[in-house]
């Protein structure tokens, strides 16, 4: 009987706290709960805020429903609001500003969808139990009624955010029919909060994969940063893959998963990559505890060696070669962040780390020149701190020997392109002429023939290093009697 008591206190502790909290970072909460209280009316905070305060996870971003209609809403924040939109108010959400904060309030609503595109028919609710149901995950459908400062929690949530399960208020089924696109959150937060998902939800997303087709690759994209981005990554991904989801938002990622060869002559492609992903990650994190999580460098850790299953080879004599897998891995990566509508930017910059990822394991032999670390690096360019990590991370041997042996290399890599950096300041590499000296020594108009004489002798700096006035003159000269000038 005493622990049935000391739970029953300390779950009505979880809940004064959260009030408490969500009160304290948001007094303009409790003012606008006065004015739809005096109109007759409730106002409730709802969603991730309630989930994040019971966490001890306070945010600023405040979400409220109310059983006040649009119209009447507008009503009640007139004259108390500094400004006021109504862009969202077809679907029940008048937007205000108060004081330099924003905040958004909805009309409780009972959604009907027609399971063949996510965007539902916007019908208004009259109970925040119905409001609720329709949400997407128990630890989300919960809501603080601020108009008494009483706790709202018709489907469990707390006890769902307590035991770290990931279930939904209404039949999984039923849930992931009206919108596909909540299997990939649920995937996203098993990412980012290490919940669990009940396992009627697992079911369904294994059932129900081919129904995330319906969903556009934009907001694809957005549930897949966030999951790469979150705490727990690697159980996310898993999560994809083990309902088959991933075969149709990341196909390359279960394709990893190479069946091993008797001799186990290669180690399995898909557990490495997950684990150069959490190796990354330490990497990120030991560098800056307090930084933002590195999406480029985690898109480049997870993908690295997509190119392998496409180039695997069976050499005579029983070893496994995957030849050029960086180069087909960088081409794949191109093609699968576009089609996930990434940026520009961001599709350039995993691609070429996934290009690079390799050439490192050329060095320990001792081949490299000055002109190689001078490429290394020139290739890199302001991708070099993120290639160093995902060269360490890359290390995922059981033998320690080599493992430090691989760091040790690494190191001495490291400290030399430090030496040359410091000796020629290889991030601003240029050539010894610039393009007006060019076009005067050799008479050229501008055209396509000067960028050639220019890059002709940014190589020549790659290979020798600074080269003074007269001897690039020379190279410049030397370089245009070969081509006919």
């Amino acid at each position: 009987m005493g622990s049935v008591r000391w739970f029953l206190v300390n779950e009505l502790v979880a809940e004064q706290n959260a009030v408490i909290g969500l009160m304290r970072i948001s007094p303009v909460a409790d003012e606008l709960a006065t004015r739809f209280r005096d109109a007759g009316h409730r106002l409730y905070l709802v969603g991730g805020s309630v989930r994040d305060a019971l966490l001890d996870r306070l945010s600023t971003d405040l979400d409220f429903t109310t059983d006040a209609r649009p119209d009447r809403i507008m009503e009640i924040v007139r004259g108390w609001a500094d400004a006021v939109w109504d862009v969202g108010i077809a679907f029940g959400t008048v937007g205000v500003t108060k004081g330099g904060i924003r905040l958004e309030i909805t009309t409780f609503r009972a959604d009907s969808y027609d399971r063949v595109t996510r965007n539902p028919e916007v019908t208004f609710g009259d109970t925040i139990e119905g409001d609720l149901l329709r949400r997407d995950f128990t630890v989300n459908a919960m809501a603080i009624d601020l108009t008494t400062k009483t706790f709202v929690d018709p489907y469990n949530g707390k006890d769902a955010v307590r035991d770290r399960i990931l279930d939904t208020p209404a039949t999984p089924q039923e849930s992931f029919a009206d919108d596909p696109l909540r299997m990939l959150r649920a995937a996203r937060f098993v990412a980012q909060l290490g919940f669990t998902p009940a396992p009627r939800v697992i079911e369904a997303m294994t059932d129900m994969a081919d129904e995330i087709r319906r969903i556009t690759a934009e907001r694809v994209q957005v549930e897949l940063s966030k999951l790469i981005t979150g705490r727990f990554p690697r159980r996310g991904i898993e999560l994809l893959v083990d309902t088959g989801l991933a075969e149709h938002v990341l196909p390359e990622v279960p394709g990893m998963r190479l069946a091993i060869d008797e001799h186990h002559q290669h180690k399995d492609v898909y557990q490495h990559s997950l684990t150069v992903l959490e190796q990354a990650i330490a990497l990120e994190r030991r560098d800056d505890p307090e930084a933002e999580p590195d999406l480029v460098l985690r898109l480049a850790a997870l993908l690295h060696d997509i190119g392998k299953p496409a180039t695997r080879r069976f050499e005579p004599g029983g070893g496994v070669s995957f030849h050029h897998h960086e180069v087909v891995g960088a081409k794949m990566t191109r093609k699968r962040l576009r089609a996930l509508k990434y940026s520009k930017e961001i599709v350039e910059q995993v691609s070429q780390l996934v290009f690079l990822h390799l050439r490192f394991h050329g060095y320990g032999r001792g081949e490299w020149t000055d002109s190689a670390v001078r490429r290394y690096v020139t290739d890199a360019g302001e991708l070099l701190p993120r290639l160093h990590k995902l060269v360490r991370a890359d290390c995922t041997t059981r033998n320690k020997r080599k493992a430090n042996a691989l760091q040790r290399t690494y190191d001495e890599l490291e400290e030399r392109i430090a030496r040359i950096q410091a000796a020629e300041d290889l991030a601003k590499v240029r050539p010894d002429l610039d393009g007006n000296e060019i076009m005067e020594l050799l008479g050229l108009p501008p055209g396509p023939l000067v960028g050639k004489a220019w890059k002709h002798l940014k190589d020549v700096r790659l290979d020798r290093g600074p080269l003074s006035h007269d001897e690039a003159v020379a190279e410049l000269r030397r370089w245009a009697e070969e081509n006919g000038l």
